[in-house]
């Protein structure tokens, strides 16, 4: 697990309720059952800072770390994504987005990295599409230093087509391996620390970290254009019971260790 997608996961999943900041030296003790060193939290840190995820502040007179309005409205988007119980309805037409030429390899890169993430994926050269129009595209594209066109298709021959574009054979199968081996790992991470609730805080940060991997893969399709029995219909399920069954404790371990500033 690299320090910097765990910090991600810190802000995003467990400072939310702490106003979205806290000391470096809570930060660094919040990673430690996940086996991060205070070195590389910190060089996490400093390079999320300048990316524009965190900002410099002052927790209770220590230095600290907010999450940038940038790094709220990703963090935010993703745990809606994560923790959505239902599919959102689809009205059948399919948001087209025509990339202007990438100024540079870097800009290209950053594209590839971050349109899929938002859900998109791409059906020619520098042509996205998505079942649902994505609000942070503008935004997202202004950071990268990309600009689009935008459009809107009801019809395409063949009619599955955009399907095409993911790859939902080896997504599926990804569903599936994960699902057979996230119980496994929740086992281990509860037995591998005597205290239970810092037991409980790194088995649920592991769980939504591998879960949080497939926002970089599954575009959400609507249920209609999924396969018959699909993978991630019972990988979610899990999901969603054991993070909310591990909750509780988690959450006052995170409470705790914020109070011992």
């Amino acid at each position: 697990m690299h320090a910097r997608s765990a910090l991600f996961d810190v802000y995003g999943d467990h400072l939310v309720a702490h106003q979205n900041v806290a000391a470096v030296a809570d930060l660094v003790r919040l990673l430690a059952p996940l086996g991060i060193a205070a070195p590389a939290v910190r060089t996490a840190i400093s390079r999320m800072v300048t990316q524009g995820w965190l900002a410099s502040a002052t927790v209770d007179g220590a230095r600290g770390y907010a999450a940038t309005p940038q790094a709220v409205r990703r963090l935010d988007e993703s745990a809606t994504r994560i923790y959505q119980r239902q599919p959102r309805a689809w009205d059948g037409s399919w948001q087209l987005v025509f990339v202007a030429p990438y100024a540079d390899r870097s800009t290209r890169a950053a594209v590839l990295r971050d349109l899929p993430f938002l859900g998109y994926a791409e059906l020619a050269d520098r042509v996205w599409v998505s079942p649902f129009a994505r609000a942070e595209l503008d935004t997202t594209l202004h950071r990268v230093g990309a600009s689009a066109t935008t459009a809107v298709a009801e019809d395409f021959d063949p009619a599955h087509a955009p399907v095409q574009a993911w790859d939902l054979d080896a997504l599926g199968s990804a569903y599936a391996t994960w699902r057979q081996v996230a119980a496994d790992h929740v086992e281990a991470d509860l037995a591998a620390h005597d205290d239970p609730e810092e037991a409980a805080y790194a088995a649920r940060f592991r769980l939504v970290h591998e879960w949080r991997k497939f926002l970089f893969t599954d575009p959400g399709l609507p249920p209609e254009l999924l396969p018959r029995d699909w993978p991630g219909h019972r990988a979610n399920a899990y999901f969603q019971v054991e993070s909310e069954r591990l909750r509780p404790d988690a959450t006052t371990f995170v409470a705790r260790t914020l109070q011992t500033s």
